[in-house]
């Protein structure tokens, strides 16, 4: 009888956490325990948060050439692959695990401006009816997917750092280029949501 009410105690509590875990979670819970990433990373090993230099880490181990962008010690900066790959790790766990099945929320404004466009399932993340590898064959697809890739990867280069490296760590660390950075991308987010992507959806 003990053991019996000790077990299902134990799934009473397991089901609450993960009811828990499946919610979305607030800002001010989730943006502290990224904030926080900043500090635990400099006084842990006076490491710099940031993710798009991980790939270049794996470029560096990866491609035998010898370009020069490429050539370091590319093994000092294995705790940012591990960082990375817990990440991932991370991801795989919660889409599989701690899927929601409700639809995401999404602002109502949002759901009527999208449906305009055939945009109606908010079932994931990202609208399935936009990305899905059928939809590389349109010029929406191929713009959407590999032109904002590209962009991505050549404006994360060109800038010497993605959002979460200047967004993140260089704001907190007073950096001045990193300031400039996040104002430009916010300015680009805004553009881009209000002018561009109406344009890309109409197609």
């Amino acid at each position: 009888m003990y053991c019996y009410t000790f077990v299902t105690q134990t799934h009473i509590i397991i089901m609450t956490i993960l009811e828990f875990l499946q919610q979305p979670w607030p800002w001010y819970i989730a943006g502290p325990l990224i904030g926080l990433t900043v500090p635990v990373l400099l006084l842990v090993g006076n490491k710099s948060f940031g993710i798009s230099s991980s790939l270049r880490h794996i470029c560096a181990a990866c491609i035998p050439a010898k370009v020069p962008f490429f050539q370091y010690d590319w093994k000092k900066e294995v705790w940012n692959l591990l960082f990375v790959a817990g990440i991932l790790l991370g991801g795989i766990i919660a889409g599989s695990l701690l899927v929601n099945p409700a639809p995401v929320a999404v602002n109502p404004k949002l759901v009527t401006d999208l449906a305009q466009y055939g945009i109606t399932d908010f079932h994931s993340l990202v609208p399935g009816q936009l990305f899905n590898w059928p939809a590389l064959l349109s010029v929406r697809g191929l713009l959407m997917m590999v032109g904002g890739g590209f962009l991505v990867g050549f404006g994360t280069r060109y800038a010497g750092g993605c959002t979460s490296g200047h967004a993140i760590m260089g704001l907190s660390t007073l950096q001045w280029p990193s300031l400039v950075a996040t104002i430009c991308f916010m300015i680009g987010g805004f553009v881009m949501a209000n002018l561009i992507l109406p344009f890309i959806l109409s197609l």
